[in-house]
């Protein structure tokens, strides 16, 4: 966790974050308030300390938290514990790190700050709580809908940061381009092994890096080599580069990260003994119990034999030594006591391992002889004495040992110390080796992170049926002419993203934006849910993730700011419209041509008429300001008011009147609404219809003036008027999917048995041909198995496509499925005990009935060629897959 310090300067509010275990700093200034307090609360922080700047305002003549200004900061604030300081406050915070952690003055602190231009200000507080970037009781979590469910952890993390503070353009449209691509790829995918950056540093500064962690900081370097060397992943790689530049600060060429991942890796697997390896088994002796040397010998499996040969052979000739003091002391004793027949309450022995004193003794009761005859193991049973712990105390009354075993067991421990010491010392030296690479090591495992997440993405994407946006850069301009290429933006299909669109429960609207809107609508007409939307898919856009839409245009502005409801604040004094109107300084002082401003239901919480005139003077500052946005309003009078804006339009939320009711369609309309439903909605939760018709009564006689005589009922279809411009889409965008996969040559082919990948080949070819002569399918398509390795996933193409598949077994037997959710079947099968190394091969063909044909056709086939198979009774619920044509006629393809 890092220590945290806020200040304030002439641009703005200004954070600094130091984290120890790294030895770095990032310092963002120019913050609003909005946005510190969000930094603030998604960061868990060690320490807190604030600046003095923040006791006055800039004049000096404000005390924090006055007048609303920095009143939400103290709200914060005085809820945690903070420590004031003062002075430079990168220089005076780095002086209170080294004090806080023990540090020398000479530690130097790396500065990992990237530069900002054209990037978004960060996220305010109230944007980041009402899309759920934030989880927030009662909104829909943004990042839950964003990435599967399976996907956890530190990606989750970076796609969080992502949102909450996004990137450039240049930096979106890397990530936009390689989510396109992973959206593409054919080959099977890494597990992308996800490695804390802090715990790894910390470990190899500590030294205390175990052979374990070694293993899986080797699975990070292997993953980045395996990407290197295959065609399609290397793409990948490349373009990862820039989005982990600017998420650790550390800038490496693409040639040496390659060039120190392969140094790295080999140093690892030079010394420590990998997943799976064993130079030399453990120490066995029939006469001492397995789960002694299990436990003493621990060490076998943590480096390779061959850097400690001597202390090896020295632990092996103590083990036998035992194992003859063992056999000499204790088996005549056991001999004599079986050969012994009595009824119960006889002799009992038996050599055990005691675990809490790391011994191996002698356990009995009743075994000595009443009377001393010289016979067979007396000697022995004589020279027992009662076994003691390491502290000189007797173990217990049926615990036994001798001098020679106390002697043995005392060499065995010696040898195993020693070897115990070296293999700490080689881990030790690995460790220093290995942290004047750190910077490497670092980038390689967020570049993990990322890569993990990111294809989470687009495999949740896919799913859904979301798109990737068109990302507009803008220029330096204050114009508001200033979109490259296109006027204002564009969502087309736009659904929100708290439904999935793919299970058809979405409406979609289409939203194109070229000035301020000013919207209006009736109760439960879909307001909050269209601006709530909107602004989760810009923001989605401008990180260059996909959107729950059918098309978007998106431009790349310069911050996204959206204001809902406010409540109250006791602990700073101040009622909702209070808090309200802070926001509000906030929103406005912060918005320029380049801003996308979403406000609901403004001006919500004061009387009506005033409400009204300082909405209209706030819009009227957002037209001057020229930034895109919607107003929403349920305050009708604002229609009313001579407003002086240039761009500003009127759209409105839907209504139909049906079977005498009013109700809404959620659809976004050209005009105005000034039906509420607000009877309707009252009675709908509920409300006694006593109170709503008196309700009614007195709105009619307040409102005689207004209302002709006639039925308020036969006149509510004319209160909401305007064109539907754009209804639901009457037809779908058309996709084109390619069917066959073309061939990959994984890095890990070795691992795939090429017998099965033939005869599946040749098995399910020879049926694609008879089909196609018969015209059941379009036209001949040629198969090509994709192979996953042991610790590899399916890509995301996969998703949403029939594919037969082949799980090639450990013990070698196979399995034969079908499935449209490749990931999610892998996932399945591995999660099996004994087959989370499992690996598979897989196509894709065209339709679910062609694939349950070639899958019930394979598991009746291959077993006449020699297969095992675990699931050949599923090959009888089916009632195709017979051939009478010979395999062996049917070239490959």
């Amino acid at each position: 966790m890092p220590v945290v310090g806020i200040s304030r300067s002439a641009k703005g509010y200004c954070i600094v974050s130091v984290l120890e275990t790294m030895k770095t700093y990032l310092s963002e200034d120019g913050l609003t308030e909005e946005a510190l307090v969000t930094k603030l609360r998604t960061c868990r922080y060690h320490h807190l300390f604030v600046h003095r700047s923040l006791r006055c305002s800039t004049t000096g003549t404000c005390h924090w938290g006055e007048f609303g200004e920095g009143g939400l900061l103290w709200g914060e604030c005085t809820a945690r514990h903070f420590e004031w300081f003062e002075g430079n406050p990168v220089t005076e915070l780095l002086f209170k790190v080294r004090e806080l952690f023990g540090l020398d003055d000479a530690a130097v602190f790396r500065n990992v700050n990237v530069p900002s231009e054209n990037r978004p200000r960060s996220l305010h507080l109230g944007t980041a709580t009402q899309i759920g970037a934030i989880p927030t009781e009662g909104i829909p979590c943004l990042l839950k809908v964003l990435l599967p469910s399976t996907c956890t952890g530190l990606p989750v993390l970076y796609v969080r940061d992502l949102l909450l503070n996004p990137p450039a353009y240049e930096i979106a449209s890397t990530i936009q381009a390689t989510c396109k691509y992973m959206s593409n790829i054919k080959c099977s995918i890494p597990d992308f092994t996800c490695l804390s950056s802090a715990k790894l540093v910390k470990l190899l500064e500590l030294k205390e890096t175990n052979h374990i962690e070694f293993c899986r900081i080797k699975h990070v370097l292997d993953e980045i080599l395996h990407m290197y060397k295959n065609s399609d992943l290397n793409e990948i790689l490349r373009l990862l580069m820039d989005p982990t530049w600017v998420a650790t600060g550390l800038k490496i060429d693409f040639e040496t990260l390659v060039r120190d991942c392969e140094w790295a890796s080999g140093r690892i697997s030079e010394m420590i003994s990998l997943d799976g390896e064993s130079d030399r088994k453990l120490s066995s002796y029939s006469v001492i119990p397995s789960d002694f040397f299990e436990d003493m010998e621990s060490w076998k499996s943590r480096v390779k034999v061959i850097h400690i040969e001597e202390e090896f052979a020295q632990v092996e000739k103590a083990a036998e030594a035992l194992y003859v003091a063992v056999s000499e002391d204790f088996l005549p004793i056991i001999s004599r006591i079986k050969a012994t027949t009595a009824p119960l309450g006889g002799p009992k022995g038996e050599i055990l391992y005691a675990r809490e004193h790391d011994a191996v003794w002698f356990k009995g009761k009743r075994f000595a002889p009443s009377v001393w005859a010289g016979t067979p193991g007396e000697e022995q049973i004589k020279q027992l004495k009662p076994a003691l712990d390491s502290k000189g105390r007797k173990v217990g009354e049926e615990w036994f040992t001798t001098v020679k075993v106390d002697h043995a067991l005392a060499r065995y421990h010696d040898a195993s110390d020693k070897v115990k010491a070296r293999v700490l010392e080689l881990l030790r030296g690995l460790s220093t080796e290995l942290q004047m690479k750190i910077n490497i090591l670092v980038f390689a495992s967020m570049l993990l992170v990322i890569a993990k997440a990111l294809f989470a993405h687009v495999s949740e994407g896919r799913r859904r049926k979301w798109v990737f946006p068109t990302l507009v850069g803008l220029d330096n301009s204050k114009d508001n002419k200033s979109l490259n290429g296109t006027n204002g933006m564009k969502l087309i299909g736009l659904s929100p993203y708290w439904l999935d669109a793919a299970e058809g429960s979405a409406v979609r609207n289409t939203v194109d934006m070229q000035s301020l809107v000013l919207l209006t609508g009736p109760n439960g007409g879909g307001k909050s849910s269209l601006l709530r939307s909107i602004c989760a898919s810009t923001l989605l856009g401008i990180c260059g993730f996909m959107v729950p839409a059918e098309s978007a245009i998106i431009p790349h502005f310069d911050s996204i700011m959206l204001h809902m409801k406010s409540y109250d604040s006791p602990a700073d004094g101040k009622s909702s419209f209070q808090v309200e109107m802070s926001e509000m300084r906030s929103l406005i002082t912060g918005a320029s041509s380049r801003s996308l401003v979403l406000i609901d239901e403004i001006c919500r919480g004061t009387e009506t008429a005033k409400g009204a005139c300082i909405a209209g003077s706030i819009v009227e500052s957002l037209d001057k300001i020229g930034c895109l946005g919607i107003v929403s309003t349920h305050l009708h009078a604002i229609f009313d008011l001579p407003l002086a804006t240039k761009k500003t339009i009127y759209k409105a939320m839907g209504t139909e009147y049906v079977d005498g009711q009013t109700k809404p369609t959620w659809q976004l309309i050209d005009g105005i609404c000034r039906e509420s439903l607000a009877f309707e909605t009252a009675k709908r939760e509920g409300v006694p219809d006593s109170i709503v018709q008196r309700a009614q009564e007195l709105y009619f006689t307040a409102n005689a003036k207004q209302v002709p005589p006639e039925r308020a009922e036969d006149n509510i279809k004319h209160l909401c008027f305007g064109e539907t411009i754009n209804g639901p889409s009457s037809a779908r965008r058309g996709t084109t999917e390619q069917v066959i996969h073309p061939r990959v040559n994984s890095v890990n082919v070795e691992i795939v048995d090429k017998d099965v990948e033939h005869v599946v080949t040749i098995i399910c070819q020879r049926k694609l041909i008879e089909l196609y002569k018969q015209k059941d399918i379009s036209e001949l398509v040629v198969v090509h198995c994709v192979a996953i390795g042991a610790r590899e996933q399916p890509p995301p193409s996969t998703i949403g496509a029939s594919c037969v598949y082949v799980m090639l077994r450990p013990d070698k037997r196979l399995y034969v499925g079908v499935t449209d959710d490749l990931e999610g079947r892998v996932r399945s099968h591995r999660s099996r005990e004994g087959l989370h190394n499992a690996s598979f091969l897989y196509f894709i063909v065209q339709g679910k009935s062609i694939a349950c044909q070639l899958e019930t056709l394979l598991i009746n086939q291959l077993p006449k060629k020699g297969f095992q198979l675990t699931n050949v009774a599923d090959g009888k619920h089916r009632n195709f897959g017979a051939t009478n044509l010979p395999l062996e006629s049917l070239p490959v393809h």
